[in-house]
């Protein structure tokens, strides 16, 4: 669904003159009849709190306000659909019915926008909007169809407003608008298909963020849980099939040397899963850190006592059993966020969790992998979030994972993260080239993790064209200077795998956070 949609236009008027409308011969049927509500001869004034469109009526929840003060609400049908927090004066005629006087188009209350102030919203911004009501309009002979919607806005600084708009398709009901201001009377509709939706991506990464703790609290507790024959009641068979399962497909440090290791290892660290299941793929086969975490809830939930209040362990793992649908359709997801956050820092900071009072041991491993999988699906949503069309046209692709992997007798998280930049397409300036050159792509990676004896250690690299560029941070001062003394060996190597390699550096202390502390080493104009 492409195209353009078109604000309901309106004569031009001072934009400080308020004018009520009339509107005759309107009346409003209760939902239930109330005898005697407003009094004969009396009106009162009435605000819609609710929009909801049922088949060609609309139902609305009103407040109204009586002469004497006193406030209630009613529900009733209107055969017209009236904004949320659009103001009424109103009598009642009979007992089933409310009847309009005037509809208030007052200024200050969120009424109808009826056109798009572009000094406030420049030409370009993204709206994002949620779909009230949708009807047809009366078709005039020899004219395309078009349907008349409301939407409540979501973003921006006219975040809670309503926008009536004409569409040449219809907008389905509940589901979210996207679309770019061209100017005070016309929007460009953005389809899904071609976008994340940044507003569901952000609302769930957030509540992910909130729950999830580190790995390796998990791992840790599953190295030390009793086995089987040793704590029956507790441990059953099946669970510790599952923590077998699960420790035994942990890469180790060698596995992760080879390139075909590590390709194995980024496959099963989980990110992919929602992906092998719509492509029709069994986790069960192979590996798979999410899917792994999933069973092993599965097998510790029949072992708590029954009074346990798993609501809130339960509730942390919903997006992982609908995470499938969440990709294929962001829409039942909606949040009101009123601006683009910054990318998720890189990489996600540790977080353990404290045994709570009167807690079990296997009520804690449960809420332990809980958090794992929510630490995951941030990974997970992260890599959502940053990936899209830059404002120069480049499209950006990012994986952004986490991988456990063996050191002797530890565990140590390996968090990566993967870009790749696709620069813009350009039209050949020599017609006569029969084929167009491939385009360029620009790698990042940056990875993190904490080794012992050398410590925190954050890694960042580019490769463009065969050409990489890397910068080392250490907060040990003895790891900084030992990767400092090696790094001549290291040029040595890469050199001899057959890269040109630019700046190789390493520092103290850890990357500074901002925009503009990465690697800049984008495209180059070969013209200049």
């Amino acid at each position: 669904m492409t195209g353009e949609m078109n604000i309901l236009p309106v004569p031009p008027t001072p934009p400080t003159v308020t004018r009520p409308q009339v509107v005759s011969g309107d009346l409003l049927k209760l939902l239930t009849p109330m005898e005697g509500l407003i009094g004969a001869g009396q009106t009162a004034s009435a605000q819609v709190l609710s929009l909801k469109q049922a088949d060609q009526t609309f139902q609305l929840l009103l407040k109204v306000t009586l002469d004497n003060g006193r406030q209630t609400t009613v529900q009733a049908t209107s055969l017209q659909p009236l904004p949320t927090g659009t103001n009424l004066a109103i009598t009642q005629p009979s007992a089933s019915n409310l009847a309009i006087t005037v509809q208030q188009a007052i200024a200050s209350s969120v009424a109808t926008l009826t056109r798009i102030d572009t000094a406030q919203l420049p030409v370009g911004t993204l709206l994002q909007g949620k779909v009230l009501t949708s009807q047809v309009l009366p078709q005039t002979p020899g004219q395309p169809t078009v349907f008349r919607s409301l939407v409540s806005l979501l973003n921006t600084a006219l975040s809670g407003s309503t926008l009536t708009i004409d569409s040449p398709q219809p907008l389905r009901i509940g589901t979210l608008l996207s679309a770019l201001v061209q100017d005070t009377q016309t929007l460009k509709f953005l389809p899904l298909s071609n976008r994340q939706d940044q507003l569901a991506v952000t609302q769930q990464l957030t509540t992910q963020q909130s729950r999830q703790g580190s790995l390796d609290g998990l791992l840790s507790a599953l190295q030390n849980l009793p086995q089987s024959d040793e704590t029956s009641d507790e441990t059953s068979a099946d669970l510790q099939a599952a923590v077998n399962k699960l420790l035994a497909g942990l890469p180790d440090v060698q596995q992760l040397s080879t390139p075909k290791g590590l390709a194995l290892a980024l496959a099963n660290s989980g990110l992919f899963l929602e992906t092998k299941l719509l492509t029709g793929q069994t986790p069960a086969l192979a590996p798979d850190m999410k899917a792994d975490l999933l069973k092993l809830i599965a097998q510790l939930t029949p072992g708590l006592p029954a009074n346990t209040n798993l609501g809130a362990i339960i509730a942390a793992n919903t997006l992982a059993q609908a995470m499938p649908s969440f990709v294929r359709s962001a829409l039942g997801m909606l949040g009101q966020v009123s601006a683009k956050p910054s990318p998720t820092s890189f990489p996600l900071p540790d977080r353990l969790l404290q045994s709570q009072d009167g807690e079990g041991d296997l009520e804690h491993l449960l809420r332990l992998a809980a958090a794992a999988v929510s630490r995951l699906q941030s990974h997970q949503l992260s890599s959502l979030e940053q990936t899209g069309v830059t404002d120069d046209g480049r499209l950006m692709s990012t994986w952004q994972l986490e991988i456990p992997m063996r050191n002797l007798q530890d565990i140590v998280p390996l968090q990566v993260k993967f870009q790749r930049e696709e620069a813009p397409e350009k039209e050949p300036q020599n017609e006569r080239r029969e084929e167009r050159e491939p385009k360029q792509q620009l790698w990042r990676v940056e990875l993190a993790f904490d080794m012992e004896p050398l410590g925190p250690l954050q890694v960042q690299a580019q490769l463009i064209q065969g050409s990489l560029s890397s910068q080392l941070w250490a907060e040990r001062p003895y790891t900084a200077s030992l990767i400092e003394s090696n790094l001549t060996a290291l040029r040595e190597r890469l050199l001899a795998s057959g890269l040109n390699v630019g700046d190789l550096d390493c520092h103290l202390g850890t990357p500074p956070q901002g925009a503009q502390t990465r690697l800049e080493q984008r495209w180059v104009d070969e013209t200049a």
